[in-house]
């Protein structure tokens, strides 16, 4: 009997050990790759075309803050996201003004992370080709978008 009680308690600690490894795996924070596909993602479903798709890239994120950089056919720009509680929504679209940290922090980045998501940026984008880096200054003035989590976005052009 003994050596049926211990097969079971063995068998008990490793279910237990699997299921407290499986509950850390899944109530882990999401890596910044899961960030930048999901961003990846909104803007794809959200501005893909029939006739081109959106190249989302570079993506840089800090907390609950990203700024993507994107092309759409010979024209491009960038967006800053805010992480909310259903998932990443875009808050803000414009071209040159977005790689700034003064103008992150007047869109409500924090200093700390309105800073390091532009030096990041910057050292994202030197890495990318600068045919396409020039294509992300072809954004004019700043759109405001409403950053709804279901996709649909009211758009103010703000001059």
């Amino acid at each position: 009997m003994k050596r049926k009680t211990t097969r079971h308690s063995r068998a008990l600690v490793l279910m237990v050990a699997w299921m407290a490894l499986f509950g850390a795996i899944c109530a882990a924070p999401a890596s910044a790759a899961d960030d930048t596909s999901a961003i990846r993602a909104l803007i794809g479903k959200t501005w893909d075309t029939p006739d081109a798709k959106v190249v989302t890239d570079p993506v840089v994120v800090d907390g609950e803050h990203a700024l993507a950089s994107w092309t759409h056919g010979e024209r491009g720009g960038r967006a800053l996201l805010h992480k909310r509680q259903h998932g990443w929504a875009v808050v803000l679209c414009s071209g040159a003004p977005l790689k700034t940290a003064a103008v992150l922090m007047e869109a409500g980045v924090p200093k700390a992370s309105a800073e390091k998501i532009a030096a990041d940026l910057a050292a994202a984008e030197a890495q990318t080709d600068p045919r396409r880096v020039k294509l992300f200054a072809t954004f004019e003035g700043v759109m405001h978008l409403d950053g709804a989590d279901d996709g649909h976005h009211q758009h103010e052009s703000l001059h």
